[in-house]
């Protein structure tokens, strides 16, 4: 590792892109506006940490970086990411939340050894259609965004764990979500839902399901087959009725229904108190 952390460099140290044997190179926490070409003559860099600078562009060099695992660009001012990272094969880990980025490149759906990308906290309105091709990711982190729609594409990431959408545009899901088979946490408070699909229904592995302060007044049957549910959020929501199917979702630990004015309270929530599913409304 070599470290140049946290000193309050405006330039990147010629010490620094003369490592070429390097393994790791961490400038986090500088006063940086630019890399210099040179950074992608780092050959052998494994993980490279940019976060917290004022990086507003990245040179087209940087897909020069073949052996990268890590890249951290958090924090900082990007407008937009280059095409060359599409480049970054091995790239496991991209971290780009927290920057002014309005769009990611289609190129991101060459990254085709990604289990990590975290991108919120931007103003990205859309996603790329071809991030379906990260066939290996685990984990998605999209909030704070101002995302309206997902692509169909959003269903070919069939290896996703994790999900997390809060704080978007949202009004509605595509019925694409039924291909996520392996969804564990699926985070979709404060958007602007009105309905769910049916395929909701087919998220046989999700365990968290949180839907606060959206603008749902029902919710769809077929969300009594989610076997694995814990945890159901839907507070702050317009709901009168709830399907009967969710008193009998045999691993609810935790209903929450506050602040859902009109809703008629159904007499099974005692069976579900009873056998220790905490219910709030």
């Amino acid at each position: 590792m070599i470290d140049f952390s946290r000193q309050r460099l405006t330039t990147v140290p010629l010490s620094a892109l003369d490592q070429t044997d390097a393994e790791a190179l961490s400038l986090g926490g500088n006063l940086l506006s630019f890399l210099p070409d040179r950074i992608g003559r780092l050959h052998r860099l494994r993980a490279l940490y940019l976060h917290d600078n004022r990086l507003c562009v990245l040179p087209e060099s940087v897909g020069d970086l073949s052996g990268l695992a890590v890249l951290d660009l958090s924090d900082n001012e990007l407008l937009a990411l280059p095409g060359s990272v599409g480049r970054l094969s091995d790239l496991g880990y991209l971290y780009v939340s927290s920057n002014r980025l309005a769009i990611l490149p289609d190129a991101i759906g060459d990254l085709s050894g990604l289990v990590y990308l975290n991108a919120a906290g931007n103003r990205l309105n859309r996603l790329p259609d071809t991030i379906g091709r990260l066939g290996r990711l685990l984990e998605l982190r999209l909030h704070d965004n101002a995302i309206t729609a997902l692509p169909e594409g959003i269903g070919d990431l069939s290896a996703l764990r994790e999900l997390h959408l809060r704080g978007n545009r949202l009004t509605a899901l595509p019925a694409a979500v039924a291909g996520l088979g392996y969804l564990r946490v699926l985070d979709l408070q404060d958007n602007a839902l009105s309905h769910l699909p049916d395929a909701v229904g087919a998220l046989g592995a999700l365990s968290n399901l949180s839907l606060r302060n959206n603008r749902l007044e029902d919710l769809p049957g077929p969300i009594g087959r989610l076997a694995r549910l814990r945890m159901l959020d839907l507070r702050a929501n317009r709901l009168r009725h709830l399907p009967p199917a969710i008193g009998a979702l045999p691993n609810l630990e935790k209903l929450d229904l506050r602040w859902n004015p009109d809703l008629v309270v159904p007499g099974w929530f005692a069976d579900l108190e009873a056998r220790g599913c905490t219910v709030f409304h």
